[in-house]
């Protein structure tokens, strides 16, 4: 006897004949998703529908309650998510590890709709199609990624800047929420791989884009979200524009170096500002009375029959600390392939700039050296003076960094490259013989939100040997460095 079923979705007829050892029949569901899945790769790799895989999706969608709008290229996924506010839960985490359910059962229906979330996000990202790319576009496209980073349970941002939020398209709806509401992913893991590939498709159609006839026109203007692609772009630009379209790259700038600095100054706000010094007597106000230490300390002045404890002496917590005034040289490269690692690092001296009794000093260079100590409380002043691209010759920098080493022992010098310099020995020279004085050395090779960068391996090698090994990955790591040394 022959047990024959028909897939609703795809129309194909499964099944096993009774008694023999063939296989048993398809899970319907199993169908389901591979069909969404593999409209998912033809949809990445050919942009041409596929009749046959696009109408047994269609089938899926509607069978499984979901609208049909999920299998429109055109559209976003802010738009299906204001039209349907309910599946904004249902995107938040979606991509996030799950822990295995104890009874080993598996909810067939909810991986297939999982399935057709996923497809729509992957689809909206990594399906950036080619020719030239409108403001709307990117804004689309940056709003989309948000999602992703939703659905991978981070904050919207995090995987390609560091930073948290993008545009805001409606309350409850918009990618710059908090993120999922699952488990955090392991972001060591997560942003090496996906971050800067992210970061690639931004810069892609942050070239294809008319930038300079966007940025003349205020309503276009607009409707740019500042990423680090775009100020990329915008810094290698500068010079060629003025009037409006310059106005308006400057406040985008503004925007990005804001949003960055709130999320870098709450990371630097938890380092400790020093150690306790005992040496200064604990200052004699009630915010400072340490009422335990005074019970504690007066217990022998307990009267049982008045049940009354008296009070000879009060004791208070030393809130002074010592506050050796330390100096922070950072000196960056400011080459093409550094754009990354210079905004952030800017960004990081201006907050550290603004912590008592740290005297920070800031200094560029490519083939030559530009001191830009002056404007370091201000990183939007700073960013505007650079000039991105040309060779790289830390000899130059090192000329202006050494003089301002006073105290050896009260100073780091972070120094933010790839090391992929013309003068190789004469500067690693340098830099070991500010080590061996006594200065705390930070070589950096990348600081950035994704976490890539590459790094001469013959510096890499000899700074590994000096005992200062090159800092590469999150911008979180140069952050846990300086709150060392600082503190």
């Amino acid at each position: 006897m022959t047990d024959r079923t028909t897939d609703e979705t795809t129309g194909h007829i499964t099944g096993h004949i009774e008694g023999t050892d063939g296989p048993p029949a398809a899970d319907p569901h199993d169908n389901r998703r591979q069909v969404l899945y593999w409209r998912l790769l033809a949809r990445l790799f050919d942009p041409e529908e596929q009749a046959t895989l696009e109408s047994a999706s269609l089938a899926v969608v509607e069978d499984i309650g979901l609208p049909p709008a999920l299998l429109d290229p055109q559209a976003s996924v802010d738009s299906i998510v204001q039209r349907h506010p309910d599946l904004a839960a249902e995107f938040d985490g979606l991509m996030a590890p799950e822990p295995e359910p104890e009874d080993g059962a598996r909810d067939r229906v909810a991986e297939v709709r999982r399935a057709a979330l996923v497809s729509k996000v992957l689809l909206n990202v990594f399906a950036s199609g080619s020719g030239t790319v409108t403001a709307g576009q990117l804004a689309r496209w940056q709003s989309d990624a948000g999602w992703l980073e939703r659905a991978l349970g981070c904050r919207p941002g995090e995987l390609r800047g560091g930073r948290a939020g993008g545009r805001t398209a409606g309350p409850g709806v918009s990618p710059t929420g908090t993120g999922g509401g699952g488990t955090t992913p392991d972001l060591s893991r997560l942003i090496p791989a996906i971050g800067p590939e992210l970061g690639a498709i931004e810069a892609d159609l942050v070239k294809r884009m008319h930038l300079r006839e966007v940025l003349a026109d205020p309503k276009l203007a607009s409707q740019l979200t500042p990423s680090m692609s775009l100020i990329e772009q915008l810094l290698r630009d500068k010079n060629n524009l003025s009037g409006v379209a310059l106005a308006n790259a400057k406040s985008l700038i503004r925007r990005f170096v804001d949003e960055v600095a709130e999320v870098l100054r709450t990371q630097v706000e938890k380092a400790s500002v020093g150690a306790i010094d005992r040496s200064i007597p604990p200052k004699r106000v009630f915010r400072n009375l340490d009422l335990d230490r005074t019970i504690w300390k007066n217990l022998t002045n307990w009267s049982p029959e008045e049940q009354r404890l008296y009070v000879d002496r009060l004791y208070y917590r030393h809130t002074a600390r010592k506050t050796t005034p330390q100096r922070l040289i950072v000196v960056v490269d400011q080459s093409g392939s550094m754009v990354d690692s210079m905004v952030n690092c800017t960004i990081l001296a201006s907050i550290f700039a603004g912590l008592p009794k740290v005297d920070v000093h800031l200094i560029a260079y490519d083939t030559q050296a530009l001191d830009l100590t002056p404007w370091v409380h201000d990183p939007f002043e700073t960013l505007l003076r650079t000039q991105l691209g040309g060779g790289t010759d830390g000899t130059v920098a090192m000329a202006l960094a050494q003089p301002k080493v006073a105290e050896p022992r009260n100073t780091v010098v972070v120094w933010i490259s790839d090391f992929y310099e013309w003068r190789t020995e004469p500067l690693f020279e340098s830099m070991a013989a500010l080590h061996r004085s006594g200065v705390k050395f930070i070589p950096v090779g990348s600081v950035t939100s994704s976490g890539r960068g590459s790094v001469n391996p013959w510096f890499r090698e000899r700074f590994k040997d000096l005992g200062t090994p090159v800092i590469s990955g999150h911008i979180r790591k140069l952050v846990n460095e300086l709150r060392t040394f600082l503190a």
